[in-house]
């Protein structure tokens, strides 16, 4: 199950992790399964471990042009650990095939897991994972677009991420922490985006069985703050509509720019309750984000939808499905396979109430722990993790202006990933999901 977060307000940091050592320049690992993988120049680095370009060709020279990330950490850490447990269960090349095949997909965009093992150096251990290398994550296009998406673009990305999560609900997990730093474009393909980062992904039905709801204290608020679940808030283990929950609200900050809890994303009990009364009453959430004459009704309908999930219900895909397509429809066009990013303005979708400052990003109350640099092929630089008490928030600002600061918020600056290829989001996190504790066995969940 995943690790647990401090209960809010508890004013305690993160325990302390070993950093690790960076490997030189053709360092050979080998997987479990004997295979061997050469790396390349670091691209990531974070508050535990490193990103680096990888090849499965030991005897050619690692280039800028690698198609293969390996995240390493420490072993002792334990984050990558249990992101390991959801890959090789639910993201093996073949199962996503034959998923693809039988769903007569183009493509899915749930990163492939090549391999993984332990590796030592200098008497000390470490563990690798083998991914496909991915391009730029969402954030930044929506920072650079001036915090708002097209309203054909922000419907077309919930059609890719109800097939994405459709497929990992299938596959007995949920993601809980969706959201644009952990949305990633293709390598070599703009207009494939994937789901990364799968350290907060919660296996709700072992072996089939479905987990009971269950609210725990010391629990509450996992995830990323913004976007968090309402069940997360209440301290509930997520399930199926959590992340369609999740889905909602990204989608409706994606046109509208802000959502209504924003304001004050330090306070977790206010967010929480803010939500309880948005979800109470949708079509009230949906005026404070647009104006009347240009709300998109097929984002109320779909959260309307969602509210009517229980726990343990199955989502209806299709029917979601649908909705979004029928908004595409609204707008006079169809999902044609092409995200375009281009700047928009009011008419896009946002209200009065969502047009100020749309050029800065407001610093964010997360909980997770990694931090991580900007990536542009070259090799990354070496930091120190800050030392910090309480709760940590996540960077998302845009590359050239400082992301505005709530009040009485401790932040830090924090730069967007370029290059990567990570389930761990840039260079091993980009956002803050919650604090970790060490990893349990494998098939405790």
């Amino acid at each position: 199950m995943p690790p647990k977060a401090q209960a809010a307000g508890k004013g305690r940091g993160p325990a302390k992790r070993k950093l690790a050592e960076e490997f030189p320049l053709g360092e050979v690992l080998t997987d479990t399964s004997k295979k061997s993988w050469k790396l390349g120049a670091p691209i990531g680095q974070g508050g535990f471990g490193l990103l680096y370009l990888a090849n499965d060709n030991s005897s050619k020279t690692v280039g800028a042009d690698a198609p293969y990330v390996i995240k390493v950490e420490p072993s002792d850490n334990g984050p990558l650990f249990s992101e390991l447990k959801f890959y090789m269960r639910a993201a093996k090349p073949d199962l996503i095939q034959s998923w693809m095949t039988s769903h007569k997909m183009k493509y899915l965009g749930v990163p492939k897991y090549w391999g993984s093992g332990l590796h030592e150096k200098g008497g000390k251990r470490y563990r690798f994972m083998v991914m496909d290398r991915f391009g730029t994550d969402l954030q930044k296009k929506f920072e650079e677009t001036g915090r708002r998406f097209p309203r054909k673009l922000v419907l077309q990305l919930g059609l890719r991420l109800l097939d994405i999560l459709e497929y990992i609900h299938e596959h007995e997990y949920v993601h809980a922490d969706i959201k644009a730093s952990n949305l990633l474009l293709s390598h070599n393909n703009p207009n494939q985006v994937y789901l990364v980062d799968y350290g907060l992904a919660y296996r709700y039905a072992p072996e089939g069985v479905l987990k009971e709801y269950k609210e725990d204290p010391k629990r509450c608020h996992d995830g990323t703050i913004e976007f968090t679940s309402i069940d997360a808030h209440k301290g509930v283990s997520p399930c199926r509509r959590s992340d369609l929950e999740i889905l909602g609200y990204c989608m409706v900050q994606w046109l509208c720019s802000k959502l209504p809890w924003e304001d004050k994303l330090q306070d977790p009990l206010y967010v929480r309750d803010v939500k309880l009364q948005c979800r109470d009453n949708v079509s009230e959430f949906m005026s404070k984000c647009f104006s009347s004459q240009d709300k998109p009704d097929e984002l109320q309908k779909f959260m309307e939808e969602v509210k009517t999930l229980s726990y343990t219900d199955k989502p209806a895909y299709q029917k979601l499905r649908s909705i979004l397509e029928a908004g595409l429809k609204s707008i006079g066009t169809k999902d044609d396979d092409k995200l375009e990013f281009s700047s928009v303005v009011s008419s896009n979708g946002a209200g009065p109430s969502s047009s100020a400052k749309t050029s800065k990003r407001k610093k964010v109350v997360d909980y997770k722990e990694e931090s991580d640099d900007e990536v542009d092929g070259s090799p990354a630089k070496k930091r120190k993790s800050p030392k910090k008490k309480g709760v940590k928030e996540s960077k998302t600002a845009s590359p050239k202006k400082k992301a505005a600061t709530p009040k009485n918020t401790a932040a830090r600056p924090k730069k967007a990933l370029v290059e990567m290829g990570t389930q761990t989001t840039p260079g091993l996190k980009r956002g803050r999901g919650r604090p970790k504790k060490k990893a349990e066995p494998v098939d405790s969940e």
